[in-house]
């Protein structure tokens, strides 16, 4: 796919800039919709630290023997490393992605002493349902819940929780709904707690250009095409995520692999039209979802974190930044990181867990 849309040098300038411009409207529009919600003010966008990611943000490396447990309503693969009496640091990864966004920082966090838990999300890998009744929901509050019941299960009382994409919006969730098991949190993109009823305001069509896949999933016609071209798909998000990681063909199958999962095509669409409130959630989390809905900012120690080549939609750390109410930072990492930023520059990411766990 990305061999025929490059055919055309043309075409792909006017890519190039229709896709600039874009970002620079969704962003402009996104500051507006947080802003009027979360009002920051002027000094908190200085709140920034400049980082340079590792020249070799992919690498062959790997984890060792993944373990499962049953926790909650799923058997949960995961991998683990450092001391098992290390403070706790759990890694969540988002859609595209698996945990091999997090083996290069894995290492780096088990050799500060951490206990270093990263586990498949509900849809991905060797994790399952326990029961085929159970609804292939991918709500944000059910996602949260099977990271508290892993948590449960492998007792840890308190983690740091850290994560991108899907993973950093459970941070995020996790530390509003449960903060007495949130030590601290790294999110990268900030605050992404968000509400069907809240994404209703529609936005003009080059913002809305950005978030195509979602209208799309949508569609029943976009299930069977995420489906049939699970692969392509997938790749393609990773190069408009990450327009300048220059990631390599193995590096993009060890993960797709995450992909045969069965529930994952449900669990993918149900993600995305649950946010835009074309598909229910379950009542059980009715009341969870009402406290998420009040954007209630996040107490726990926070680094949130961007990519200076984030090919998905952001908004500016300004926007976000009074949503946080405790020890806060945020750090732009330079280089050309995309959104996979933990793959992309391990060592940064590693460095932001270390560092707020000691705030």
């Amino acid at each position: 796919m990305s061999k025929e849309l490059n055919q055309n040098p043309i075409d792909n300038g006017r890519r190039s800039f229709m896709r600039n411009a874009a970002m620079t409207l969704a962003a402009a529009e996104l500051v507006t919709i947080s802003s009027a919600v979360a009002q920051p003010s002027k000094k908190n966008a200085k709140d920034v630290t400049t980082a340079t990611p590792a020249k070799n943000a992919s690498s062959g490396a790997t984890f060792g023997p993944l373990k499962q447990i049953d926790a909650g309503l799923l058997d949960i693969g995961y991998a683990e490393a450092g001391p098992a009496n290390g403070p706790a640091v759990l890694l969540l990864h988002g859609w595209p992605y698996d945990i091999y966004s997090f083996v290069d920082v894995a290492p780096l966090l088990a050799s500060a002493g951490y206990r270093v838990i990263v586990p498949y999300l509900r849809g991905y890998g060797t994790t399952s349902f326990l029961s085929s009744e159970t609804m292939r929901n991918a709500q944000q509050s059910a996602v949260a819940l099977d990271i508290i019941a892993l948590m449960d299960a492998l007792k840890i009382q308190t983690a740091t929780v850290a994560g991108f994409d899907w993973g950093a919006r459970t941070a995020d969730v996790m530390a509003t709904l449960w903060p007495e098991r949130c030590k601290a949190i790294v999110s990268v993109s900030g605050y992404l707690i968000s509400s069907p009823a809240g994404n209703q305001a529609p936005l003009p069509p080059e913002p809305a250009f950005l978030f195509w896949y979602q209208y799309y999933f949508a569609t029943p016609v976009g299930k069977a095409g995420y489906a049939k071209y699970l692969d392509q798909f997938n790749k393609f998000i990773w190069h408009q995520a990450s327009p300048k990681w220059n990631f390599d063909d193995a590096t993009y199958d060890r993960t797709a692999a995450s992909f045969n999962n069965p529930d994952h095509v449900d669990i993918v669409m149900h993600d995305y039209r649950w946010r835009l409130g074309l598909a229910d959630g379950e009542r059980k989390y009715d009341d969870l979802e009402k406290q998420l809905a009040a954007l209630s900012p996040i107490t726990v120690p926070t680094i949130t974190m961007e990519g200076d080549a984030n090919g998905a939609i952001h908004a500016p750390s300004a926007a976000y930044r009074n949503r946080f109410s405790g020890k806060y930072e945020y750090r732009l990492i330079t280089g050309g990181v995309g959104h996979n930023l933990p793959q992309e520059a391990p060592q940064a990411f590693a460095k932001a867990v270390i560092d707020v766990d000691r705030f």
